[in-house]
């Protein structure tokens, strides 16, 4: 797939939102991108999956483990697209951890998957938490980059689109200073 063709599944589903928006790292933006209304269709999911699941094929994952709750559905499709299993990390008095009796093997090949990364907070959490459990991070992946390659990471970054979303510190926030109502979370940071 695309650029142009991950924004226009985006755009279809109604996953781009345009407003004033509080991100999980804190920051302030104008335009969100809401995963969760491209993934309530299972076949938009399931194509943006196997497009992403092409590109990571040479690093051999035996397992995808993704952050909670952002990137459950694009972990799970994933790790089917892969034909390998999957697991999700949650937050618990919040630090990243595993729950549900999940479990990585020592030595197994993972990589992290997110479906929008602004910062990469979360998806340094998970490839920690994995590699304290003697897991090897093969790389990390997303469905949207949101620093237009400016995030880094210690391991190879494999994002299906990248983009540049503006975002501010909230004391540097334009639309703030506007007089705009409160910046609005749609994220999942805080879920319980």
């Amino acid at each position: 797939m695309t650029d142009r063709e991950v924004l226009e599944a985006y755009e279809r589903t109604g996953g781009v939102l345009k407003g004033h928006f509080l991100l999980t790292s804190g920051r302030h933006s104008d335009t969100y991108m809401q995963s969760a209304k491209l993934f309530v269709h299972p076949e938009e999911a399931a194509k943006i999956a196997a497009a992403l699941a092409e590109k990571l094929a040479p690093y051999k994952p035996d397992m995808i483990v993704s952050p909670a709750v952002g990137g459950i559905i694009l972990g799970y499709e994933l790790a089917r697209a892969m034909g390998v299993t999957d697991i999700f990390a949650e937050r618990e008095n919040g630090e990243m951890t595993f729950r549900r009796g999940f479990a990585l093997e020592k030595g197994s090949r993972v990589i992290v998957a997110e479906d929008v990364v602004t910062t990469g907070g979360s998806v340094k959490e998970v490839i920690a938490l994995c590699r304290a459990h003697g897991a090897e991070v093969a790389a990390c992946a997303s469905v949207v980059d949101r620093s237009n390659g400016k995030v880094e990471f210690d391991v190879p970054y494999v994002p299906l689109l990248s983009m540049e979303v503006t975002s501010w510190e909230p004391d540097e926030c334009p639309l703030c200073k506007a007089g705009a109502p409160a910046p609005y979370k749609p994220g999942s940071r805080g879920v319980k």
